[in-house]
């Protein structure tokens, strides 16, 4: 199939489209610096938020991955949602056979966090053209430049004690980035008919306060976690700032996204792409070598800039 990716660049994005060629797909990287693109496949011009680039760039695709979100804004809600009935109204004009998506984990009985609850009507938006929508919900997703991994990678590395909000306790599924990759081409072939929405996760379900100590035990790190009930939302966004590289913005929406538990509740997903998912521990053990591999090829460049 010659298939769509947004978000090329990005975290997600810059491992999917190599896995896409590998599975013999041919891949356009749809991004807005296409002249400074590197990565595989042939790069397009394409904003979500521009509604009148998309026409061109989906005229020519089967399928098309939406890997975009506007976390870091503060209206990131209305973005979202404009961009999601945008680029559903685009690709159903176009005429693809499907959009894959990448939601968010979350129970929809729960009280979401606006972060959560804009993941689930981007899926509902993405399918207002009429093109059939796959979503995968995943909760934190472990791997080199992640920002939620990046939170728990700085904090354990950063401080030797931590005095922390309730959500410490609350309990996730965290899955490896290669996993999420995994799922995310197998669902691309699925027959139709299986437009829906699948839970994905790995072997291991954790608070984030075990979350946090396993890091460390991994490194060899002995922090002192120390949960505080009444640290707010909004102290706890900026305390992240303060010993994080995340923005007091993103940390908000991602700090209030903590109090709801976000496990995998359904996991037909298992049956409908079929393989083992790597545990916790070997994901956290495969980011760390990929960071310190990512680090010594600066230190090389910055020795022979050549």
């Amino acid at each position: 199939m010659r298939v769509l990716v947004t978000g090329a660049t990005g975290f997600i994005g810059r491992r999917l489209a190599p896995a896409l060629e590998a599975d013999g797909h041919e891949v356009v990287a749809m991004t807005r610096n296409p002249d400074r693109y590197a990565g595989v496949g042939r790069a397009v011009f394409g904003d979500v938020h521009d509604a009148g680039s998309l026409a061109d760039v989906l005229s020519d695709v089967d399928a098309a991955y939406y890997l975009v979100h506007s976390l870091d804004s503060d209206d990131f809600v209305r973005r979202d949602a404009d961009a999601a009935s945008a680029f559903g109204a685009a690709a159903g004009d176009a005429g693809l056979r499907r959009i894959v998506y990448l939601g968010g984990l979350g129970d929809d009985s729960d009280e979401l966090s606006d972060h959560l609850r804009s993941r689930r009507q981007v899926e509902g938006l993405l399918a207002g053209g009429g093109v059939p929508v796959t979503t995968l919900r995943a909760g934190i997703v472990v791997g080199h430049g992640g920002i939620s991994w990046e939170m728990t990678r700085q904090l354990v590395e950063h401080l030797p004690a931590m005095i922390t909000p309730r959500w410490v306790s609350t309990r996730t599924q965290p899955i490896a980035v290669d996993d999420v990759v995994r799922y995310l081409v197998g669902v691309l072939t699925l027959p139709e008919g299986t437009d829906r929405a699948y839970e994905i996760g790995g072997p291991d379900v954790l608070a984030y306060g075990a979350m946090m100590r396993r890091v460390a035990e991994i490194e060899g790190r002995h922090p002192i976690i120390v949960p505080v009930p009444l640290l707010s939302p909004g102290l706890s966004s900026r305390w992240l700032a303060l010993v994080t590289d995340v923005d007091t913005r993103t940390g908000r929406s991602l700090v209030d996204s903590m109090v709801n538990e976000v496990v995998v509740r359904d996991d037909a997903i298992r049956q409908a792409v079929p393989f083992e998912p790597l545990s916790y521990d070997e994901a956290v053990l495969r980011a760390l070598a990929e960071r310190a591999r990512a680090q010594a090829r600066e230190r090389e460049a910055e020795e022979d800039p050549t």
